[in-house]
């Protein structure tokens, strides 16, 4: 009976929540991500993405004037952003919602979204699963089998026929793993070992002595970006398996570009796949980092800013065709293509994540002898793989 008066309260509220939103002349925006703790980086470069977007587009749209309530998840804790957003629909009577750095946070808001028929336009959040769970969540970041899947069909492309995979042990890895291995092996590759590593391994030396005695043309890793990486690249150095020719090839949270400089150059020849480098020749992409610079000198562009930047792309288009009409301007957005700084998206009509450009990456030194992401291939209009089939 509990339950059921909770049930009946919640949506009470959020019925007042979306009545009492149309009386104002403002469109209001949830923002749920870390912005304290050990991931307030995401939240930063949220932020800075935001104001880019608004410095070169304002912050009004069709007569309204466009208001953002941030919320700081922390990290990985779903009762937190259940509650921060339940805060958000009721108390703040927001009309959008945007952000969501971590899988489980997404899955848990949700039942919400749903309920209240929000649009919600996730900027990180990549697992495939995720969009499947609510008819309101759109994406403009990736999935993992988006990036792993081109990935495979590089590595057999250019003459590696067996591959030991070593993934993080969480939904997004997991997922790597399986775009990685299916494509890879639908090729007539062979994976010759499965590694599973827990979240908080700080030493990789017995994952990399394993999978050199299996002795594979190539390692695939999921790793997440930041100080995993750094001691995931030592490793993989110090125990012989660059040495021994054993190749490297990663999703490309493994040499993000906050994190790149600190790989140092024994991370020079590794190849990952990613939508987004901030190597990226493009006039758009200058211009976007540029903008960047000048608003946050030091800041470092990379695919949490695009997945922001593009958001804030399918935010202000919702609004101007629809007002706080969410229905409306999700129908305006669903199936709408635009140009990013990492080139031409699609939101595609099916999985509600954006179809986009693979990019093939070698870790190389920059004319200025720092390391950057030079893209060495091309993989056009890759849609989100492991979206749940019909």
């Amino acid at each position: 009976m509990q339950v059921g008066l909770r049930q009946v309260a919640l949506s009470a509220g959020l019925a007042i929540a979306l009545s009492g939103a149309a009386s104002a002349d403002v469109i209001k925006v949830g923002v749920v991500a870390p912005f304290s703790g050990p991931f307030a980086i995401f939240g930063t470069q949220f932020r800075n993405a935001m104001d880019v977007w608004i410095a070169q587009h304002g912050k009004s749209v069709a007569g309204h004037e466009v208001e953002f309530i941030f919320k700081d998840s922390g990290g990985p804790n779903p009762a937190v952003a259940k509650t921060l957003t339940q805060e958000l629909l009721i108390k703040d009577r927001v009309n959008y919602l945007a952000g969501y750095v971590f899988t489980p946070n997404a899955l848990a808001v949700a039942p919400l979204v749903s309920q209240s028929k929000t649009p919600t336009v996730i900027w990180n959040a990549a697992t495939s699963i995720i969009n499947a769970k609510s008819p309101y969540f759109m994406r403009t970041s990736m999935t993992q089998t988006q990036v792993s899947a081109p990935l495979a069909d590089w590595a057999y492309a250019n003459g590696i026929r067996t591959v030991a995979t070593a993934v993080t042990d969480y939904g997004p890895g997991i997922d790597a793993e399986k775009g990685f291995t299916t494509e890879f092996k639908a090729k007539g590759g062979k994976i010759v070992d499965t590694i599973r590593m827990p979240i908080k391994t700080t030493d990789f030396g017995p994952f990399m002595q394993r999978v050199k005695g299996d002795e594979p043309d190539a390692l695939f890793s999921f790793i997440p970006a930041g100080p995993p990486a750094f001691a995931f690249v030592k490793a993989y150095t110090d125990n012989g398996l660059k040495g021994d020719g054993i190749r490297l090839v990663a999703t490309g949270d493994l040499d993000d570009e906050t994190s790149l400089q600190g790989l140092g150059a024994a991370s020079v020849g590794v190849i990952t796949s990613h939508p987004y480098s901030a190597a990226h020749p493009s006039a758009m992409n200058c211009d976007f980092i540029a903008e960047l610079a000048r608003l946050h000198p030091g800041a470092v562009a990379n695919f949490a800013s695009v997945g922001a930047y593009d958001g804030m792309h399918v935010l202000y288009r919702m609004i101007e065709a629809g007002g706080r009409d969410g229905a409306k301007g999700m129908k305006a957005v669903i199936g709408a293509s635009w140009e990013s700084p990492r080139g031409p998206l699609t939101l595609d009509p099916r999985t509600r994540t954006v179809t986009q450009n693979m990019y093939i990456r070698e870790i190389a030194k920059a004319p200025d002898g720092t390391l950057e992401n030079k893209e060495i291939e091309t993989i056009k209009a890759v849609p989100d793989l492991g979206y749940p089939a019909k």
